[in-house]
């Protein structure tokens, strides 16, 4: 934006607390290179656009607003004179994107001093040397401590998540280890009874019965329905009864397996009728070895089946073999992240899903949600252990002011009002010394609203914390911007430092 040209005053500008330090000749050179711009009530500059001027206020009244899930928000309202913004990064020069990163507006007739980018940067280099490379030390060290302490945060959360993967891999590799060798006893012990079928005398057509009751025996394996523990005690005292009475002893100890192959008594009478009283012992304990490996090898398949969806939420939570910035559908990252933390969670934490699957997919950082994701169900999840180790974990999806909603409910405590102006802030936290750093929600919130331009807010009572996060539905409000478009740069009294 440009307001009207007005004549620069040498008395004026070194008046301001900004350069009543500089000498006539500085000054004569600021009014030279300089300009004083006068605006009606509007905009002065609008952020995301190029920072191409730094702007003191010379008299009037101005808003600063910040960006947030495609609507400009309200950040703070002054009428100090000297209070500056704009570009003031110029002196680092291309090393760091040159936008504005909040938009100034003009709420009464407004007069700003003002000095093009360039200039602002060579004077600052010239005048100012040693306060330049102060300047900069302090941005890009404060810059990559900010790094280097995210850096440590994902790798405490890598190392946690590692853990629980490793404990949850171990579980299914060690069932599928006893299966193949109890396994391999049972078919061991199938030769035998083979064996010891072959010396009865068979039948061709009994033996033929034998393997078709086997075969049809192995489907009602695959299609056995799933009961309470008290109809299965109910149907193994049947079945028990069954076998006692048709001579078979040991009776007791293969109802169990029978039960749980859905198999009943009306069964085991279509065996007795097709073999006969006679080899039914033996043609029983042959079923029973069939039924037996096909329990066995559908516990390895299970087994197997759940080390590949492990597998696959590892990869699709690490995002390791993706694009940085995808469209992508939020479900499917909750869904891994809470495969990833379902030992953290535990059994005694009930997770409930209600996800909205008609949202569409939206443009995002994906790995870096996840990490959004790990850190308010890790916090909800302590929340509740603190309380007594039971609750309710809720993830819910919709659709809120156009923007895509992500809530995380939990029934712990909640976080109390004296704090909750603080939970965002870095190395703020609650938790004992040595379980938290204080960086998750900080992280979480640069995540959100810095790099996906959405929100991320609390509500909380005893009973009912609800972590939301607003997400916007398309590219053209997230912009695809990179890190680091939303900080900084607000109008300063004299009494606050350079950003």
């Amino acid at each position: 934006m440009s307001g009207r040209p007005l004549p620069c005053e040498v008395r004026e500008i070194g008046s301001l607390f900004l350069f009543e330090k500089l000498s006539p000749e500085q000054l004569a050179r600021l009014c030279r290179e300089g300009r004083v711009e006068s605006f009606e009530a509007g905009p002065v500059y609008t952020e995301g656009e190029p920072a191409t001027c730094f702007y003191v206020m010379l008299e009037g009244t101005v808003a600063v607003f910040r960006r947030v899930g495609g609507e400009d928000v309200e950040v703070s309202r002054t009428s100090q004179r000297g209070v500056y913004a704009g570009a003031m990064q110029a002196y680092i020069g291309d090393r760091v994107r040159q936008v504005y990163t909040n938009s100034v507006r003009a709420t009464a007739p407004t007069r700003f001093f003002v000095l093009p980018a360039d200039t602002f940067a060579s004077i600052m280099r010239e005048w100012f040397p040693m306060a330049v490379h102060l300047l900069e030390g302090l941005f890009f060290g404060a810059k990559n401590t900010q790094a280097v302490v995210g850096q440590r945060e994902r790798l405490l959360a890598l190392g946690s998540l590692s853990a629980a993967l490793t404990h949850e891999l171990n579980n299914p590799a060690a069932a599928a280890v006893r299966a193949t060798a109890t396994l391999r006893e049972r078919v061991a012990k199938m030769r035998r009874k083979l064996a010891l079928i072959a010396e009865s005398p068979f039948s061709a057509e009994q033996l033929a019965s034998l393997i078709d009751i086997q075969d049809r025996t192995a489907e009602r394996v695959a299609k056995a329905p799933v009961l309470s523990p008290l109809e299965a005690a109910d149907r193994e005292d049947v079945l028990t009864d069954w076998l006692e009475d048709h001579g078979i002893d040991s009776g007791y100890q293969l109802a169990p397996a029978f039960v749980q192959a859905g198999l009943d008594a009306d069964w085991l009478e279509q065996v007795a009728a097709a073999v006969g009283e006679e080899i039914l012992p033996n043609a029983v304990g042959w079923l029973n070895y069939t039924v037996e490996t096909e329990l066995l090898m559908d516990e390895i398949a299970d087994s197997a089946t759940r080390i590949s969806q492990l597998v696959d939420a590892a990869k699709q939570y690490s995002q390791l073999d993706r694009a940085p910035y995808q469209v992508t559908d939020v479900h499917e990252l909750l869904d891994s992240t809470l495969m990833m933390l379902s030992a953290k969670i535990g059994p005694e934490i009930r997770v409930v899903k209600e996800y909205d699957r008609t949202l569409p997919r939206i443009p995002s950082y994906p790995a870096e949600l996840n990490q959004v994701w790990t850190n308010l169900i890790d916090n909800a999840v302590a929340a509740m252990r603190g309380a007594g180790g039971e609750g309710t974990l809720t993830v819910r999806t919709a659709r809120h002011d156009e923007r895509l909603l992500v809530e995380f409910r939990d029934t712990g405590p909640g976080v109390p009002p004296a704090i909750r102006d603080r939970i965002f802030d870095p190395f703020f936290t609650t938790k004992p010394v040595g379980q938290g750093t204080g960086l998750g929600l900080d992280i979480s919130w640069r995540i959100v609203v810095n790099k996906h331009h959405g929100a991320l807010r609390v509500e909380s009572v005893p009973g009912d914390t609800r972590f939301q996060v607003l997400l916007p539905l398309t590219a053209q409000e997230s912009g695809g911007a990179p890190a680091g478009t939303l900080a900084g740069g607000v109008p300063l009294t004299p009494s606050e430092e350079p950003a």
